[in-house]
């Protein structure tokens, strides 16, 4: 790091940021591996949000009062990312959203669920440290029951469909005995044998505090919060007070870049008008259909185009991360360290979750990156799409991302960790084609999969801001989709809802692919028989995930400079 006072003062910001995010949010450090805040959980309260708020604020007044750093492009890049992540956090809590909002996806009950897989229990501090975060779940879960019904008093209230998805997950859960809930699969583990105060008091905490803090949730959800849930033909923030507001400021976070729901609408009827054209002469080529409904209609219905158990969907995902990591050398210069594993979704989110996702490693190696694959029902698993969603989630895409920024030791944590949504989705999105250019894909019905995949995300655009800002229903959002991809029937509906309650979040996807495409195009123009594919990459991917307009300040400036070396 430099000695310069303002350097050394924005490094000094950059470290008590990420102790504030971390601390905001602390089951996100216990994924990443820092251990600190290993007993606590998420801020939940209205007062914790508020001071929360206020601690974000005041950071993003130090970064305000900082001198200049003329002269330090890296300096430059830390500030202009600082500010990026402390507006998205305020943006993120003057929505308002979390404190009403009912995610069957990454919400109550689900996220407590999951925190078991990485939360480690291996030494006696550990073990206790454990029993305090699982002491504080009934706790945490009753404060979020409370805001629920606070909000409600406001007329600030979930869609119905969310709420009868969480709903029934709850009645499930409920439904088992303790023993069969995560929260008790350390015990698992024969190290804890001799540990009886551990087993006693993880038992306890179970039976006291987290199941009954679930019922009066579920009983809270089923009486009180579903008669009143807006119906699915209001499904969109615009019915909700202050919902056009909440809207613009998530559409600004999650794609870093000043636009209006309009231009994303139209910019993703564009691309479905595009990708559509592609798709009936590929599908035509591929398996002789007539049209783009007549594609779509047999790329659904054929049971040969589709998977018949788990076993192979999880086999098919191991495969294509195989050939892509053996791939990625040339078309690379930097290459993680950590290595990338494929885990199938546990029994009680794949109900009601989307059909794959990333989870990063730890960043002391104790665990490597996880490409989290959906294999219920088997039969509805494509496998034309099955390549395409592991290079997404894998390799070349988050795996190689996120690994690599974890492992920018020059950089400072919070960049290495966090960044805009634009920039992890719409690398993903990216590798999907560059996978077809590496070699990657099978044949023409795998590069089927991929035109799906790209109307898939072109359709996000549509489909968000026709829920969102439009007015539209969730059947017409339904309709749309399942109009322009070969997406199966129940992986659609569970998008919509996700939609419905990440709002902005799917915006991401298209609108960064497209714009590290057009950044390739200005610097292969630029440098001509120059242009080195793997510095091109080796230079988006050198910085950690940063806003776009930042990324394109610097490929512009690699693409300019007398060497086609990396810019990182």
């Amino acid at each position: 790091m430099s000695d310069h006072p303002a350097t050394t003062a924005l490094d000094a910001l950059a470290a008590d940021y990420w102790d504030a995010f971390l601390e905001t949010d602390p089951i996100f450090a216990t994924t990443i591996g820092d251990p600190r805040f290993d007993d606590r959980l998420p801020v939940m309260t209205a007062g914790e949000r508020a001071a929360a708020r206020s601690r974000f604020a005041a950071l993003l007044a130090r970064l305000d009062a900082l001198p200049a750093t003329d002269g330090d492009p890296a300096a430059a890049t830390t500030r202009s990312a600082l500010r990026e992540s402390l507006d998205g956090d305020i943006a993120l809590l003057d929505t308002g959203l979390a404190a009403w909002n009912v995610d069957p996806l990454d919400g109550l009950p689900t996220h407590l669920l999951d925190v078991p897989e990485f939360q480690r229990h291996g030494t006696p501090a550990e073990r206790e440290t454990m029993l305090e975060r699982w002491r504080a779940m009934g706790p945490y879960t009753d404060a979020f029951t409370a805001s629920l019904l606070r909000g409600l008093g406001e007329g600030l209230v979930a869609c119905r469909s969310p709420v009868d998805r969480t709903a029934g997950l709850l009645a499930e859960l409920l439904d088992t005995t303790d023993e069969a809930w995560p929260f008790l699969a350390p015990l698992a583990d024969p190290a804890h044998d001799g540990d009886a105060a551990f087993a006693t008091g993880l038992r306890d905490a179970v039976a006291r505090q987290i199941r009954p803090a679930l019922a009066r949730l579920h009983e809270a959800l089923v009486t009180e919060i579903r008669p009143a849930a807006r119906p699915p033909e209001r499904p969109g923030l615009c019915h909700v007070p202050g919902g056009d507001a909440a809207y613009g400021r998530l559409v600004r976070l999650h794609t870093s870049l000043e636009l209006s729901p309009d231009e994303l609408h139209r910019t993703g009827l564009a691309e479905i008008g595009r990708i559509d054209a592609e798709m009936e002469a590929l599908a035509g080529r591929t398996i002789g259909s007539r049209s783009r409904a007549d594609a779509i209609a047999r790329l659904r219905a054929d049971p040969a185009l589709h998977f018949g158990t788990r076993c192979e969907v999880h086999a098919k995902a191991i495969e294509a991360l195989a050939r892509a990591t053996a791939a990625i050398p040339a078309w690379f210069g930097r290459l993680p360290v950590t290595p990338c594993e494929v885990v199938d979704m546990p029994p009680h989110e794949e109900e009601h979750s989307t059909i794959a996702y990333y989870r990063q490693p730890a960043e002391d190696g104790s665990r490597p990156g996880q490409y989290y694959l959906n294999t219920s029902h088997p039969e509805t698993r494509p496998r034309y799409e099955a390549e395409v969603l592991a290079y997404h989630e894998s390799v070349p895409g988050h795996h190689l991302q996120i690994a690599i920024a974890q492992e920018l030791d020059g950089l400072p944590a919070f960049r290495r960790h966090l960044g805009p949504t634009a920039f992890f989705e719409g690398w993903g999105l990216y590798t999907e084609r560059l996978a077809d250019e590496m070699g990657l894909y099978g044949g023409d019905l795998d590069r089927v999969g991929v035109l799906s995949f790209d109307a898939w995300r072109a359709s996000r655009l549509v489909v968000d801001t026709g829920l969102h800002a439009m007015g539209w229903t969730r059947q017409r959002a339904i309709d749309y989709m399942t109009g322009h991809t070969a997406l199966a029937p129940n992986n659609i509906e569970n998008e919509v809802d996700r939609y419905i309650v990440m709002p902005g979040q799917a915006l991401a996807y298209k609108t960064g692919q497209l714009e590290i495409l057009r950044l390739r195009d200005v610097a292969r123009e630029r440098l001509g028989a120059a242009f080195d594919i793997r510095a091109f990459h080796d230079t988006v991917l050198g910085n950690g995930a940063i806003a776009l307009p930042t990324l394109r300040s610097i490929v512009e400036a690699w693409a300019a400079g007398p060497a086609a070396g990396p810019a990182a």
